[in-house]
């Protein structure tokens, strides 16, 4: 697979790309310096890609969200948890804090999320300059990574009913099957997630990872504007996806970075 390394393709929001004060980017794997099966812009400091390789990628997104004002992405350890960071505070450098979310009201502060399947949410608040972005596999949506970021926006002075939300790229309905054990662990926390399962054989499941964060989002009382479409396991030359490249029998996968900054 080749790549021009100079042109990044992000998807955006329509909605929030016309708000003059903020900045954000769903990033595709397209545009970057990596090879091979990372090919494209991986950000993936914890695959196996050339670190400095990486980083050369990752700096590609910063300029690109700030329009050249800021070379540095802050990220999370992410370990499918639901602890939410402040940044600048949480900033350091060395290994990045274990969490599965973060938020900030600092302008020039970059918030990314990385994911190959799982879901990226970013947030916003017009009103209170408070942003956010978190992670949302099924565990961490499972287990409250969606209204912890939410509680950690509004103790910087966000409002509930002001904060926008949007839903990235992840793996799609028809491409995430999943056994019963998996189906019962929703399914005993609440009946109606019945709705975001598709029965395809005796003890398969089609689970609707978007369709359930969505939800969780409605749940929050936060406004959710429509997601953004893509398939992360079917479009190869789009996005990274782990469970593709466990099926192919690949050695590693690369990493996609959603992302978000206040410019003011």
């Amino acid at each position: 697979m080749t790549v021009d390394n100079k042109k990044l393709d992000p998807i955006t929001c329509n909605h929030l790309a016309e708000m003059d004060d903020v900045c954000h980017g769903f990033f595709t794997r397209q545009g970057g310096f990596s090879k091979g099966i990372y090919a494209g812009l991986n950000c993936g400091l914890s695959s196996r890609d050339s670190r400095s390789t990486v980083l050369k990628n990752r700096k590609l997104i910063a300029q690109e969200i700030s329009e050249g004002k800021v070379s540095r992405i802050n990220t999370v350890n992410q370990v499918h948890g639901n602890k939410v960071i402040r940044f600048p505070s949480a900033r350091t450098n060395h290994t990045p804090p274990r969490a599965d979310g973060a938020v900030t009201n600092e302008p020039w502060e970059i918030l990314a999320i990385l994911t190959a399947d799982c879901a990226p949410v970013l947030f916003f608040d017009p009103n209170a300059s408070v942003i956010g972005a978190c992670h949302a596999g099924w565990r961490g949506a499972k287990n409250g990574v969606i209204e912890n970021t939410i509680r950690e926006m509004v103790s910087l002075g966000a409002s509930r009913s002001q904060i926008i939300s949007v839903v990235g790229p992840c793996i799609g309905h028809k491409s995430y099957e999943v056994g019963i054990e998996f189906w019962e662990q929703f399914i005993s926390i609440d009946a109606s997630n019945r709705r975001f399962f598709k029965n395809t054989k005796q003890g398969f499941y089609l689970f609707d990872l978007q369709g359930f964060v969505k939800n969780q989002l409605h749940r929050s009382d936060v406004q959710t504007l429509p997601p953004v479409v893509g398939d992360t396991y079917t479009e190869t030359q789009k996005f990274f996806s782990f469970r593709r490249s466990l099926i192919m029998g690949e050695p590693d996968y690369g990493r996609m970075v959603s992302a978000i900054m206040l410019r003011s």
